[in-house]
């Protein structure tokens, strides 16, 4: 996610890096960059003006310009504002008494009743949520509905067979819940391929007879701009107290997570980042803006650690790898980031990861895991601590020891070597260390 918005950014900064200190032309020349990266990335033009001249009000001021690092102070200056731009994060409202109900809305295709029970199991550790099955117009819709709910084992409610109208789903579930100890209804109601009248009738029907205490809008964020203008449609009709952006993980702009905010006034409370019922993340502006920034998501990845049964302190900060970084290391690294989930989504959340000459996160596969591990398991462990032994016959071995080939061994071992320099300058405060060091809040 924010792949193109990320890798413009990082050029911008590379280059202001190479000038040392900075002068106010220099600084106009990189933001009138960083606007037009804005606009590619589909960030509405307003939105990207305002921050724009935020940003630029900020990085001209004496201190900023005349100092050393100037790079890397403009640098935490746009990181700061796009956490400004994007609004604080606002949990879901859950009522002193239950039963807290959540109205989910949205236009066909936006993915609604998958995030219904993602919803639900993100709530399943501290409450015992319902999801109602409120869509009787789409064919199959609460068919669905009640597979992904027993899938993820969340409690469903739907029509009993008969012939049913949503009102009558909708006290039914009310009942079910109150015999149930359900504290949580999630509605999954229709959606449209537009904003209608009766749409708009029927929510308004079913918030009259379990008036909802989130009215949340799921919308589709690879519509970029045009989920922008559906948000807004939707709120002056219903009110919404909330959004879900969904399909986050394949939307390289990013535009829609960036500036929904500031142009609706909604909170974004949380984003899809998968197809799996547990894709879905409580909306943190300070994560995305340290993905888009180069700066991983550590916060993220710990809480994968977390969720894997694996002790915090196995996957380490690059500054505690600069210490003491072999191949025996490595190979520890790859074992504990193997039990984590989709190795391309975990690779993004590792600070610097993707400065490494070539590296790309969607390239990172199981297969490529575990072919780097046979080949650190087939050296000795003398050359595990040592990689610089490693010479032609000994590759040969490896190669032939790990069923692969001598150019995969040195790919590897450059790899190591980069990676290697990368932890050492984040240790020094060199450089992208530096910035990412002080962003990060690591040696305070």
């Amino acid at each position: 996610m924010f792949d193109a918005l990320k890798e413009k950014l990082s050029g911008i900064f590379s280059r202001l890096s190479s000038k040392g200190k900075l002068s106010e032309a220099d600084v106009d020349t990189a933001l009138r960059e960083v606007r037009r990266s804005l606009l590619e990335a589909d960030v509405d033009f307003r939105v990207a003006k305002d921050l724009v001249a935020k940003i630029r009000e900020r990085a001209i001021t004496l201190d900023v310009l005349q100092s050393i690092s100037a790079n890397d102070r403009i640098a935490a200056i746009v990181y700061e504002e796009l956490i400004f731009l994007m609004g604080r994060n606002e949990p879901l409202i859950i009522s002193p008494k239950p039963p807290t109900v959540i109205l989910l809305a949205g236009l066909q295709g936006s993915g609604k009743t998958t995030t219904a029970v993602k919803l639900a199991r993100y709530l399943k550790g501290s409450h015992n949520p319902l999801v109602v099955a409120c869509d009787l117009r789409r064919p199959a819709a609460v068919e669905q509905l009640r597979v992904l709910a027993e899938g993820a084992k969340v409690a469903f409610f739907g029509p009993d067979g008969k012939k049913s109208d949503v009102l009558s789903v909708v006290k039914g579930a009310a009942k079910y819940s109150e015999s149930h100890m359900n504290d949580v209804i999630i509605l999954d109601t229709a959606g449209r391929l537009h904003i209608d009248d009766d749409l708009m009738s029927e929510l308004k029907s079913i918030a009259e007879i379990l008036p909802p205490h989130e009215k949340i809008l799921v919308v589709d964020s690879m519509m970029g701009q045009e989920a922008v203008n559906v948000a807004k449609s939707f709120h002056a009709l219903l009110t919404l107290t909330g959004l879900i952006l969904t399909k986050l993980d394949g939307d390289s702009r990013g535009g829609s997570a960036l500036a929904v905010r500031a142009v609706t006034g909604i909170p974004v409370k949380f984003v899809g980042t998968g197809e799996a019922t547990d894709a879905l993340e409580p909306f943190s502006p300070e994560r995305i803006a340290g993905r888009i920034m180069g700066m991983g998501d550590i916060q993220g990845l710990v809480e994968k650690v977390k969720a894997a049964g694996l002790d915090s302190q196995a996957i380490k900060t690059p500054e505690k790898l600069a210490k003491q970084f072999t191949l025996e290391t490595l190979l520890q690294q790859f074992e504990q980031i193997e039990k984590l989930g989709p190795l391309g989504k975990i690779a993004g959340m590792i600070p610097g990861l993707d400065k490494i000459k070539n590296f790309r996160a969607d390239d990172v596969d199981e297969s490529m895991l575990r072919r780097n591990k046979a080949i650190i398991q087939s050296m000795t462990r003398e050359e595990r601590r040592n990689p610089k032994i490693i010479k032609g016959s000994r590759r040969r071995r490896i190669a032939q020891g790990s069923g692969t080939s001598v150019q995969m061994v040195n790919q590897l071992l450059a790899q190591y070597e980069q990676m290697k320099k990368m932890f050492k300058a984040f240790s020094s405060g060199s450089g992208g260390g530096r910035k990412l060091k002080s962003l990060l809040g690591f040696g305070r």
